[in-house]
This record gives structure tokens, sequence and C-alpha cells, in this order.
């Protein structure tokens, strides 16, 4: 492992991020809303930051090792959040305590959707735009469009891409090189971008909501411009665009590249992880549609609109929000939040465990249920017409332990807090699942906790952008060993 080579990457990638409040700071210039010297500090700060990590090992060459990944991805998340907080700080409208800024940026950056801010539609353009942009960075993960347009990174850059991208990897290259590929990922994220503007222009939103709510939608953030999310607009069209770009965001973007460069949507058919996530959304949606119509909570036409749009938008792990989903009858919260569980497919911009992992989880099961009947048959655990390795399904059940253990040991820190089993439980599956919105307190805004309790959910909302593993790896005394 090379500790030198590390700042070196980490140093450049700062400093491209310093970047990213730029045109937050020509928007605060334009319409002279008094932030502009928030963002001028954030971007000095970060900038001259990265620039003090560069230098001093700026000749140094190495190539990138798997730990180095690791370490990069790790550190870079974090150090990240704590610069990504500053003009949050800085900036005289919100009025954020440190820890509060740092986990509204963290929150956006994992793509997460948690706010503590309140009074979203009197807060300035700049500020706004600055939240949504952080969620759009965080989807398609800061380190891959790093890869993209820093081709310096070379050979080593496969170390960053394979520490950042979610999920188990499937070892398949969509080009040859690994520039190319986070060009592709980059160019298919841009496009859905674009396209989810300009469905949401053509809608009714304005041309600055429009912009706004694509970041978030395509990077599965949730995070919104006003207070009331989704429901501010109070236009089934919008939210019906909505829930197709979740969707579409939610399934491995390198399917999309794919049925992109083969011009056909073939490739989502024949993917097992697809099948498997739209078959367990369309079991979410019926069972949601169908209670809040037969409950007589909404009339038919409005509990297949809100029901259709709140599963899509907690099964993802968006966040986005129509009503209070908290407030629904029965057992539709608490159904809901254990479906985000699942959230999106690898390779996607979606949370939670993914559905590769839920879908092995599944198959090893009913395999054991058929090997209880026949004890000496051979029968194989297959995806597709892929045998899948031994190795495979030991690391996913591993995984499952250590993201149970982690959600539990969170739960019981967030109750140490004082907070009531209901809000924690809640929280931390939001935060673990990069879900948002929450149950209890945590319902409409997590502003109203307290300090300590936000900075556990930072830890948790890490935890589960890099998936539990990429981080807690750091504290095994394995991983420093020469």
């Amino acid at each position: 492992m090379h500790i030198s080579v590390s700042f070196r990457v980490l140093g450049m990638l700062l400093m491209l991020f310093s970047s990213a409040a730029l045109g937050p700071l020509l928007i605060a210039v334009l319409e002279d809303d008094q932030t502009a010297l928030a963002f001028a500090y954030g971007i000095g700060i970060t900038f001259f930051s990265g620039l003090c990590m560069w230098l001093p090992v700026r000749n140094v060459r190495h190539e990138l090792r798997i730990r180095d990944g690791f370490l990069i991805t790790s550190l870079f998340w974090t150090v990240l959040g704590l610069f990504g907080a500053l003009p949050f700080v800085f900036s005289e409208d919100l009025n954020l305590t440190v820890t509060e800024a740092i986990f509204e940026s963290i929150s956006g950056l994992t793509t997460t959707g948690a706010t503590v801010i309140v009074g979203l539609d009197d807060l300035p353009h700049s500020i706004l735009i600055y939240r949504q942009l952080l969620q759009w960075l965080g989807g398609i993960g800061i380190i891959v469009v790093a890869v993209a347009v820093l081709p310096m990174l070379g050979i080593g850059g496969m170390q960053l891409y394979k520490a950042e991208t979610p999920g188990p990897s499937k070892d398949s290259k969509l080009t040859p090189r690994i520039t190319e590929t986070a060009k592709a990922l980059f160019s298919v994220y841009l496009t859905l971008t674009v396209a989810c503007a300009i469905a949401y222009y053509a809608a009714g939103m304005s041309g600055f909501d429009a912009v706004a709510h694509a970041f978030s939608t395509v990077a599965i953030g949730g995070f919104s411009t006003h207070d009331a999310s989704m429901g501010y607009f109070e236009n089934d069209a919008i939210l019906l665009i909505c829930s197709l770009f979740m969707i579409i965001s939610a399934i491995n973007f390198g399917l999309h590249f794919l049925a992109w460069r083969r011009r056909t949507g073939a490739v989502y058919g024949k993917d097992s992880e697809t099948r498997f996530f739209l078959s367990v959304l369309t079991v979410c949606i019926v069972i949601t549609c169908a209670y809040l119509v037969l409950s007589g909570t909404f009339s038919a036409r409005e509990g297949i609109v809100h029901g259709l749009f709140q599963a899509i938008s907690i099964t993802t792990t968006t966040g986005f929000a129509t009503q209070n989903f908290a407030a629904w009858p029965s057992f539709l919260p608490i159904m809901m939040l254990f479906f985000s569980f699942m959230g999106g497919c690898v390779g996607s911009t979606g949370g939670g465990i993914k559905a590769m992992r839920l879908m092995l989880i599944y198959k090893q099961g009913i395999r054991e249920l058929r090997q209880l009947v026949h004890p000496n048959a051979v029968i194989p655990l297959m995806v597709g017409r892929r045998r899948v390795e031994a190795a495979v399904v030991s690391a996913v059940w591993s995984f499952f332990a250590v993201y149970m253990s982690a959600f539990i040991i969170i739960l019981l820190l967030l109750m140490a807090t004082g907070l009531d089993f209901t809000t924690a439980f809640s929280a931390v599956a939001a935060s673990l699942n990069n879900l948002g919105p929450g149950l209890g307190a945590v319902a409409a805004h997590y502003g109203d906790i307290n300090e300590v309790a936000k900075g556990i959910l930072c830890f948790a909302m890490l935890l589960g952008r890099l998936e539990v593993f990429k981080l807690l790896v750091l504290v095994t005394p394995a991983f420093w060993m020469m």
C-alpha cells in the first residue's frame, strides 16, 4: 500500500471537487442572495487543502493496488463530506451547527436524502441547487467521474472503480479500459439526467425545479427544493415521470449502456437481477395500492397514483414523498421500510443491500429446502444459466451478517442517545439503506434529534454508501500490514 500515492490522488480529487460549487457561486452572484461569500470560502478552503495534500507528493508514481482503492474511497467520502459542508457552515441563511452542516453534506453525497433543513421554499436558489448537485455527484460516484476525467490514474483507476461501484462485482468490463468504462457510465448518467429534466419541464415544472429534481431523481437521492417534496406540484404527470426515472435509475447502468449500444431492450429481460428487482417492486406496489384503496384511505385514482409513487420511491431508496407516508394506516409504513432494504440493482445509484444479494439469499434458501427433501442430490445454485460459486454465496451471507450486526449496534447506540425505538429503528434503516425519510421524530426531517444521534447517523450513511466492508476494512489490522 502506498500512502503517498493515496494522498496524491486524494488531493487531486479534492481540488476537482472544489469546482462543484462554482455553479452555485455563479447563481449566488447573479441573484445577489448574500451566499456568494459562503461558496467562495468553501471553494477556496477545499481547493487549498487539496493543493496542500497534492504538492508534497505530486511526483510520486506507483500503480494503485486494491487496498489503495479502499483507502482512497473511504477517505475521500469522509473528507468530501466534511469539505462539502463548508458552504452550509458559512451560510447565514441556514444557521446550522457544524454537525448539522456535515449531516446535510453527507446525506447529499451518499444520496440518502435525509435533511435537517426546514423552510426550503424560502432558501436562495444557490443553496438549493448546491444540495441537489451534491446528490448528483454522489449518485454516480465522484471517484468514477474522476476516473473518467483524470486519465492520469491509468490502470490503477480500476481499483478505485471497483471500490466505488456499489454491489458485488460482476467482473465484466463494458469497454476494454477503465477510463472508457467510466466515461460510458457517465454518459448514460448525464443523458438520463437531461431526459428527466426535459420531461419534468414539459410536465409543468419551472426550469430551475426541473433541473434540480432531475439531479436528485437520477441520483436516487430524494432532496427537493420544497418542504412538501413532490407533493408540492400536485401534478400526477410529474409523479409518473418521477416514478419511471426512479425505476430506470435503480437498474444497473451497465445494462442501460448495453441496451443503448445494441439498440435493444432485450438485455433487461435476460438479466436475472433486473427481473427479480421488478418482481419485488411490483409486489410492493400492488400491496400498497390495494390497501390504500380497500381501506378507504384514498379514492381508486389517488390510491393508485400515490401508492405507486410512494412504493417506488421507498423501495428504490429515493425518498421523495407526496404525503407523509408515516401517517398511512396499519402496516404500510413498516412494510415499505422493509422493502427499502433491497434498494436498487448492482451498479445503480440505489442504496440498500442490492437486489442481486437478496436474490442470491432467496435462491440459497430455496436450494436448502430442496436439499432437505433430496439430501443426496447435488443441487447447484444458478443465476440464469450460470452456476454461482460457493465463495460468492459465502461472501453474500457474510455481507448480510455484518450489515445486520451494524444495524443492531447503531440502533442500540441511537436508543442510548434518548431516541424511542420507532424513531431509532427507522432512522438507522433510512440511513444505512440511504433512504432518507423515516418514521416517528424523523418522518419529516432530522432537525429535532440530538447532535450525537446526527453524528452516529452520518457514520451510518457512509457505511451504507460504501456497503459496510469498504469502510470497516480500514479498522482491521491486516489491512495496514505491508
